[in-house]
């Protein structure tokens, strides 16, 4: 679903991505670490089109994201790690224009809204301004719109950050169900119990390079380490 081929990014002198290469494939969730810096968000921002690589190509289901930007973002949904939305709208005005981007019909936006909200507890704040929305209620209204036009791919940054404890099981639940009906799931995050429990495959990226990547057994492998991935990620960022 994802194909990154030889991608780089460079900032001033800093080489923030350093010649990536990584394939995902259909139908699995795919958790990409990485500490503070380690060039986590600029792959994401290359990914979805917010940032142009340097070097390299990045192909989504097979579309060139450069040389078809349209196409290839009819593909996916994107959930920024800081939820940064229309204050002025309400939370059901903002998922109507979501829903009028991917040319929804009104019967199955209506049904996924409902749906979707009721799942992260949001029916009873949908006709509230965002503006008046908390942070972990704005990043609910995000993550509606990311899953009510049904993407075959979904691509998160760090996308448990802000929700309490039953949303963010609510959500874990959604990204297996998802990779089980063949859609494929790409996130970032910092906590590695999530990572271990919920990956198939996992990527860890330290200064702009892969430096480990595969199933969690496999990467166990590599590392001669059979502890935790936390462990395991400790001693090959340091």
């Amino acid at each position: 679903m994802i194909k990154i081929e030889n991608v780089s990014k460079t900032f001033g002198v800093k080489k923030a991505v350093d010649n990536l290469n990584l394939e995902i494939a259909s139908g699995q969730i795919y958790g990409f670490l990485g500490p503070n810096g380690a060039g986590k968000s600029t792959t994401i921002k290359m990914i979805v089109g917010m940032l142009k690589q340097d070097s390299g190509k990045i192909s989504i289901d097979g579309i060139d994201t450069l040389e078809n930007p349209i196409e290839s973002k009819k593909k996916f949904a994107f959930v920024p790690d800081s939820p940064e939305i229309y204050d002025t709208m309400s939370g059901r005005q903002y998922l109507n224009f979501i829903a009028d981007v991917f040319e929804m019909d009104v019967k199955t936006r209506v049904e996924n809204i409902k749906k979707y909200s009721e799942i992260f507890e949001m029916e009873s704040s949908l006709d509230t301004l965002i503006s008046a929305y908390s942070h972990g209620m704005k990043q609910k209204i995000v993550l509606i719109g990311a899953l009510i036009h049904n993407p075959e791919l979904l691509i998160l940054d760090e996308p448990m950050v802000g929700l309490d404890a039953k949303s963010s099981f609510r959500l874990k639940n959604i990204m297996r169900e998802r990779a089980d009906d063949g859609k494929t799931i790409f996130f970032s995050t910092h906590v590695m119990e999530v990572a271990e429990k919920l990956c198939d495959r996992i990527a860890i990226i330290n200064k702009g390079v892969i430096i480990a990547e595969g199933s969690l057994d496999e990467i166990k492998e590599k590392a001669h380490e059979s502890g935790s991935l936390e462990k395991i990620f400790l001693e090959l960022t340091e």
